[in-house]
């Protein structure tokens, strides 16, 4: 899980005066002070190295709020929230003094105690990786074929393939990944296309880090290769994660596309963002575009930086584009990894009759925390 909550591992209580018959009845009570560490889950339950947490207080009668953190000055919150970046590195325990008042100006008081990690280096450490060092099939400990349509027998924004986990559509030779896309009739779920092609979604559920595809794009027109991730909540028909964090569908998961390529310009690079508002559920995105050159013909590396305040593409450390993160949209919870060429649909455009077969070529995929 990308967010750790410790107030159940703190006793939560009233620590000014009590309470007694003579009180007022709009005194402050029942302050509660729960504070989240981002990044934080079983494994790291400090959190992420980023040094982030999240306090909420709520109190019965509170008409506004009060923190003070690292014996610093007290921080006025109206609603009882705070966000907060701890600035010294390493791990480090740390008091946090929450403050309740009532509009008579009766306050009551609660400290809780919170263990953090702060990094001195962004996503240093490697959480998953494939090297390709082998040869045959993808790594079944890594990766999975998404092979079921999920709309009706077909796959959604009007692709024109099927994906199989057939090694003749993806495979580990000389160091490298191959996907490949073919022109044949092939029939799946009732259906038959006129393409073959591969998604393998990457076995591992994450939030925030970096992740970097080093990469040969297809060259022919039609094909659209993508380098993209899901919110692991998305539960899509034939994803690897089920409704194993939830059930949201999309765009409430959220879905944060690192390299796209239309199948009418291979000189373009496209880094788009697509999102349900979690306030609204309204559907929005945003994104940007570079110029590439040589993108099927040389490796370059598709990268994207990720954590709670934005999310920013590269290619070969060349910034595309950088999007605002915050609470209401769904980047702040377990993604996954999906890598594919589709072909034809909404990107792909129209497939000339000479297309015989494309390749998208990855010589390693590492993600950082």
């Amino acid at each position: 899980m990308s967010l750790f909550n410790i107030s159940l591992l703190t006793l939560v209580f009233v620590l000014s005066c009590s309470s007694n018959d003579s009180q007022p009845n709009d005194f402050p009570s029942d302050l509660v002070v729960d504070v989240t560490i981002v990044g934080a889950n079983d494994a790291n339950p400090m959190g992420d190295g980023s040094g982030r947490i999240q306090i909420t207080a709520s109190a019965t009668n509170a008409v506004r709020y009060a923190f003070r953190l690292e014996n610093g000055d007290q921080i006025e919150s109206q609603t009882g929230n705070l966000e907060h970046t701890f600035t010294q590195d390493g791990t480090h325990s740390y008091s946090i003094v929450a403050w309740a008042y009532a509009e008579s100006g009766d306050f009551v008081t609660n400290t809780v105690t919170v263990e953090v990690f702060k990094s001195d280096e962004a996503f240093a450490t490697l959480i998953f990786s494939d090297e390709f060092e082998y040869e045959g099939s993808p790594d079944t400990q890594k990766w999975h074929h998404q092979v079921i349509p999920p709309n009706n027998g077909s796959w959604h924004n009007n692709e024109l393939q099927h994906y199989t986990d057939r090694p003749k559509n993806s495979f580990v030779s000389d160091g490298t990944l191959k996907i490949k896309a073919f022109k044949e009739d092939y029939s799946a779920s009732g259906s038959t296309k006129a393409y073959t092609s591969a998604r393998l979604n990457a076995k591992l559920a994450f939030t925030y880090g970096r992740i970097e595809v080093r990469a040969k794009l297809p060259s022919e027109a039609g094909t659209w290769p993508a380098i993209w991730t899901l919110g692991a909540n998305v539960n899509e028909t034939g994803n690897y994660f089920g409704d194993q964090y939830g059930s949201v569908g999309w765009p409430l998961s959220g879905e944060i596309d690192i390299m796209e390529q239309t199948g009418w310009d291979k000189n373009i690079l496209i880094s788009h963002f697509h999102w349900g508002d979690l306030n609204t559920e309204e559907y929005k995105e945003e994104g940007g575009e570079s110029p590439i050159t040589e993108a099927s013909s040389e490796f370059h590396v598709y990268s994207v930086e990720w954590n709670s305040e934005s999310i920013k593409t590269y290619v070969d450390d060349t910034l595309i584009y950088e999007f605002s993160n915050s609470t209401n949209k769904p980047f702040n919870h377990e993604h996954y990894l999906i890598l594919n060429i589709a072909i034809g649909g909404t990107l792909g455009g129209e497939v000339p009759e000479t297309f015989t077969e494309d390749t998208l070529e990855i010589d390693y995929v590492r993600i950082y925390q």
